[in-house]
């Protein structure tokens, strides 16, 4: 069931907003200390080879999360937004791990020490789940996410798990994302259900709390590492 292919954001905005350096090479070139890195997974869709751009709707939908972390928590938490190979997820390929999986090594080896936070959309909330079976990473923020064959399975026990879905999504399916948190709390994961009144998969509706979404768990994962 494609996801997002050939759908892009209403209102993107002018695309002089839109900075291309924010996913560059450079954006690792500082190795210092972190309270927490954060890494930011767009969307895609079951199958597509065609090359992921940084300027398509899925990619420009999770930016204003990086910008927001980014201008909330500063040098507390080092903010990375992953770009993916190719737009789809490709059956057993497995198409967008491996781009993950290299940001997630290139940034704890420049951060060494910093725990790690996976923020995923749609297709992006699949690789975060997978992402997790690596115990550096300490939470998932899944919003509406493509949890295909129960990817949540993948998740480590000690990980912190939040998954925002709208009751009104035709893409991915609120219900399995439910069941997934029902049963990692099961499992006596710390694992949390936010649900979106009349939520659409786009994520262009109650804007205020998809994005507030991301910035609470950011910063309570960061209270968390303090308190600890």
């Amino acid at each position: 069931m494609p996801l997002e292919a050939n759908q892009t954001m209403k209102n993107p905005g002018r695309p002089g907003l839109f900075r291309p350096a924010l996913l560059s090479p450079g954006m690792f070139a500082r190795r210092d200390s972190a309270g927490l890195i954060v890494l930011v997974l767009p969307g895609g869709t079951d199958d597509s080879r065609k090359p992921f751009s940084a300027w398509q709707g899925s990619a420009l939908r999770m930016y204003p999360f990086t910008w927001s972390l980014r201008l909330r928590y500063g040098r507390s938490a080092r903010v990375h937004q992953v770009r993916y190979r190719v737009y789809g997820w490709n059956g057993e390929d497995n198409s967008p791990m491996l781009p993950a999986r290299a940001a997630l090594d290139e940034m704890c080896r420049r951060h060494p020490g910093a725990p790690v936070v996976a923020i995923g959309h749609s297709m992006g909330g699949r690789v975060a789940a997978q992402l997790a079976a690596d115990r550096r990473v300490i939470g998932v923020l899944a919003l509406a996410p493509w949890w295909q064959h129960a990817d949540w399975r993948h998740i480590q026990p000690g990980a912190r798990v939040v998954a925002v879905h709208g009751d009104a999504d035709e893409r991915t399916f609120a219900k399995r994302t439910r069941k997934g948190i029902d049963e990692l709390s099961a499992q006596g994961v710390d694992a949390e259900y936010i649900n979106v009144p009349d939520g659409d998969h786009a994520m262009l509706d109650h804007v205020g709390l998809w994005q507030r979404s991301a910035l609470d768990f950011v910063g309570e994962r960061l209270s968390a590492l303090r308190r600890a």
